[in-house]
């Protein structure tokens, strides 16, 4: 670091001592040209002149405390001084008020600091005026360029002090913005993650845990190896969907953002090889479409299917007769779902209406619903008379371009 460098910092380290000092240095450099090599008697004023400059200067040691107040003495002290020496005394008295008029422009609200310094410099000059004949005489005229510079100094001095602060102010909102931002997608990273574990990991799971169980009771019963095999099988998935569900659980955490809308992943163009995957598991799904199919952003369009694949893997799981009816209305504004459980899945699923609580174990449904929110849409579950369950859900689409329409 150079010398300038480890100058300021001890500045900023110690700034009273630094004020000491320079109303120390003003003083002897005053003492010298003024008092040095003259005897009391030749310098006129003697010990009140002395007196006086030395109240002028040490008072610059208190200019950050009390800038006005030094201003107003050191002036008055300065012209003081002047006057008792009859203009014999050295005018590096004049660099006192100088550096009060700095202190003030630094420090001061810059509009009232202007007016002060303003007024005091014109009063310094209109006094100082009465100890030379001309009032813009050279020693006039360079008091007042010394005034007007230090006034300037204090000014961009508070100036840039006040720029720097904002910078400093900017970078701090601008890291606590960073952090927030990388928070917000470590968040939206492990709820994306929640939700595709529950959603496509959880789907396969559930069919192999029941159709393990349909194929132990469908083979003979005296082929043990088989029967223990199976049974093997599943219990492993249903150990594997508990496990799954724990760590979803962890995944999930209260306050959580609304579902990210921008993940690449199975859309509506995958529906009948879902369809045919759940037929063949043993569910019956009948499907009706009404409206023309039109295509949807890849959030809607994966929403929709992620709204389908849950509520009919809840048929899957829960449902008694394993019967769902599934409805998409292609409307003017959005694509509306429905899907009922018409297996008698009331009293035991467990599937209780969406409400402000959730309930542990019931990350389907609130996935479905967060996904659904995030896109402006409308969601609903809840049981339905005659011992059924309805899934709806109304996803607002845009047209992605125009052409042949899309069947689901």
């Amino acid at each position: 670091m150079s010398i300038t460098g480890h100058l300021r910092g001890a500045v900023r380290r110690h700034p009273h001592l630094a004020d000491a000092t320079i109303a120390l240095a003003v003083f002897a450099a005053i003492a010298l040209t003024t008092f040095a090599g003259r005897p009391q008697t030749t310098a006129r004023g003697g010990p009140e002149t002395f007196a006086i400059a030395a109240a002028g200067c040490a008072v610059l040691a208190a200019r950050r405390h009390r800038p006005l107040t030094v201003l107003v003495v050191s002036a008055a002290a300065a012209e003081a001084f002047l006057a008792q020496s009859g203009g014999s005394g050295s005018m590096l008295i004049l660099l006192a008020p100088a550096i009060a008029l700095y202190t003030v422009a630094d420090l001061v609200e810059r509009k009232t600091s202007l007016i002060v310094c303003g007024v005091a410099l014109a009063a310094l000059v209109l006094v100082h005026a009465l100890h030379e004949p001309q009032l813009l005489g050279p020693q006039n005229l360079a008091f007042t360029a010394l005034g007007a510079l230090a006034i300037a100094a204090g000014d961009s001095s508070r100036n840039r002090r006040a720029y720097l602060a904002e910078v400093e102010r900017r970078a701090d909102r601008a890291e606590r913005e960073r952090e927030r931002d990388a928070r917000r997608r470590v968040a939206e990273e492990r709820l994306r993650i929640a939700r595709d574990l529950h959603d496509s990991v959880g789907h396969h799971l559930a069919i192999i845990s029941v159709q393990s169980a349909v194929a132990q009771r469908s083979i003979d019963p005296g082929a043990a190896t088989a029967h223990e095999a199976l049974g093997h099988v599943k219990s492993a998935g249903r150990k594997a969907l508990h496990e799954l569900r724990d760590t979803i659980s962890l995944l999930r955490q209260p306050g959580d953002p609304v579902a990210p809308t921008t993940i690449p992943a199975p859309g509506l163009d995958a529906l009948e090889d879902l369809l045919a995957s759940l037929r063949a598991s043993g569910v019956e799904v009948d499907t009706r479409i009404d409206g023309a199919a039109t295509a949807l952003t890849p959030a809607a369009d994966l929403t929709a299917y992620r709204v389908i694949q849950e509520s009919l893997t809840n048929v899957h799981k829960h449902s008694s007769a394993r019967r769902a009816r599934l409805g998409l209305v292609y409307d003017r504004n959005e694509l509306r779902i429905t899907i009922d459980d018409l297996g008698g899945a009331g009293a035991t699923d467990g599937r209780a209406p969406l409400s402000g609580h959730v309930p542990t174990g019931r990350h389907g449904i609130v996935g479905m619903r967060e996904r659904v929110l995030a896109l402006g849409g409308r969601f609903t579950a809840g049981p339905r008379p005659g011992d059924a369950f309805r899934v709806t859900a109304a996803l607002p689409y845009l047209p992605l371009r125009s052409g042949p329409e899309r069947a689901p």
